[in-house]
Formats: C-alpha cells, sequence, structure tokens
C-alpha cells in the first residue's frame, strides 16, 4: 500500500529553479509557454526571436504576469533560429548567462499558403529550414547545456512545437501550406529519433501538436478558411485553443510530471484531428 502513495504531489507539476529556453517566444504559443514556465516557478527564463523589439516587448509583458518567482529573470536574447549562426548566436548569448539549461522549447516556426502548381521553391525552403533544420541545429546546440543538471529522475527536456497538420491533412487548395505540413511531419520524426538518442543523456524529446489557436501566424489562415467562429463551431470541442491549454501541456512535459513521458506527441486540438469531411475546415489546419 505504501508504494502507492504520493510523497510530494505539490512539486509534481512546479518548474521552481528551472532554466528554460524559449525560440520563437515573442508571441503566439512561445509566449503563453514562456508565461506558463514562469508562473510554474522557472528561475530564469531566455526569450528569443528574430525581431529585438519582438523580444523586449514580451519580455515586458511577462515581467507584469502574476505569480512570478522571487528574483525570475526574463532575458531577451534576439537570434534567426533559422540558421546555424543565428543559433550559435543564441546559444553564445545565453550561455553568458546560465551554464546549464533545463528545458528548450524548440517553438520558432514559419507557414506559406499558395496554389500548389505556383507554390515557390523558395517559400518551401524557408519554411523548411526554419521548422526543421532550425530545431535540429538548436537541439543539437543546445545539448551540451541541456546534460549539464539532467538526471535519471528528473532528466532535462526538449519541446518541439509541431502541428496537427503533421498528424494528418494540412490545409490543401488555394491556400495549400504544403511545406509547414511536410516540416511539421518531418519535425515529429526528428523528435522521436533524438528521444531514443538522447533519452540515455537523461533528456527527454516530445512534440505538441496544436490545432487552431489564434495567432499572428494563424490568423490570416484562419480567415482564408472560414473564419475563427466557423472553425470553432467545427471543433468537436465548440472552440479554439487558448493560452491555458498550450499552458498546461507544456507544464506538464516539463515538470516532475511528466519525466517519464518520451518521443511522445501530444494533439492540442479539441479532437479536430479526428473529423473529416469537405464541411469541416478545422480538419484542414
Amino acid at each position: 500500500m505504501s508504494e502507492a502513495v504520493l510523497k510530494d504531489f505539490p512539486s509534481l507539476f512546479s518548474l521552481k529553479g528551472k532554466v528554460a529556453v524559449v525560440t520563437g517566444g515573442s508571441r503566439g504559443l512561445g509566449l503563453h509557454a514562456a508565461s506558463a514556465f514562469l508562473q510554474a516557478g522557472a528561475a530564469k527564463v531566455f526569450i528569443s526571436s528574430r525581431k529585438a523589439k519582438a523580444c523586449e516587448e514580451a519580455v515586458k509583458a511577462l515581467r507584469a504576469q502574476p505569480n512570478l518567482a522571487a528574483g525570475a529573470e526574463i532575458i531577451s536574447v534576439p537570434a534567426d533560429s533559422a540558421t546555424l549562426a543565428g543559433v550559435k548566436h543564441l546559444l553564445a548569448e545565453v550561455s553568458k548567462h546560465t551554464d546549464h539549461v533545463d528545458i528548450l522549447f524548440a517553438n520558432a516556426g514559419a507557414t506559406w499558403g499558395a496554389p500548389f502548381d505556383k507554390h515557390p521553391d523558395e517559400a518551401f525552403a524557408k519554411v523548411m529550414d526554419l521548422n526543421v533544420r532550425g530545431v535540429f541545429n538548436a537541439i543539437r546546440e543546445f545539448t551540451p547545456l541541456l546534460e549539464k543538471r539532467g538526471s535519471v529522475r528528473d532528466p532535462s527536456r526538449v519541446i518541439i512545437t509541431s502541428s496537427v497538420a503533421g498528424l494528418g491533412l494540412g490545409t490543401l487548395g488555394e491556400h495549400g501550406t504544403y511545406g509547414y505540413s511536410a516540416s511539421k511531419a518531418a519535425v515529429l520524426h526528428l523528435g522521436r529519433n533524438l528521444a531514443v538518442e538522447l533519452g540515455p543523456r537523461h533528456i527527454t524529446v516530445n512534440s505538441l501538436c496544436p490545432g487552431f489557436f489564434p495567432s499572428k501566424m494563424s490568423n490570416g489562415l484562419m480567415e482564408m478558411t472560414g473564419g475563427a467562429d466557423q472553425l470553432a463551431k467545427a471543433n468537436p470541442m465548440q472552440r479554439l485553443g487558448e493560452a491555458e491549454d498550450i499552458a498546461g501541456a507544456v507544464v506538464y512535459l516539463a515538470s516532475r510530471a511528466g519525466a517519464h513521458v518520451n518521443g511522445e506527441a501530444i494533439a492540442v486540438d479539441g479532437g479536430s484531428l479526428w473529423q473529416r469531411g469537405e464541411l469541416n475546415p478545422a480538419s484542414k489546419l
């Protein structure tokens, strides 16, 4: 009977003292995740995206959040995660402030919509560079810092932002997101391989597969595929994703609660992946 008793449930979802790096952290899902890390007790969170102004604005907004740990640091590090030079710059800047990283949220991403017959090669390449190569480069370069404090019971964490478009059909037709869908499927498989590669180094690698969440990147596509209201009605849960939905998922994966989860892809989409049919635009993310 004693083996069934949880010894320290109150701290199961705590990130007290943790150090996190969030790429694509200046807006959308990255910003929601950064807020969640901080409110769960993280001691230091690095916010990175291409534009310095966006990073600074995100840091300002995060500092105004409630529930921050005493002395919590939020640090802006502008960097282009699509290039190896940008990733190395991010690593160098982070290393000025810490000798270890507990959580890497590889969230930076891009999309492009165009008809199949006119889909530009340069657009496909841009999306793949950031969504796949950029993720691989970030994980590889940050692994030495992630290894520093990872242990059997408390491994360091890599969380990759994929998409339900990587699990099934993406958006087709006039606004086809062929490169995006392919990149999100590729990064899922990358995550599974790295989970096995890095598990023995005490690093877990898991992926989140969001459905539609209102954000700067997704708002345009939502409008072109029926609008937010129509997409919400088509979802089994009758709504789109909200900040708390992504916050709960990342804290679960980053905390002791998710310490034995590795190589998984968690859909956060209200079940829209399982709905099919021409009348359901939510099935075409």
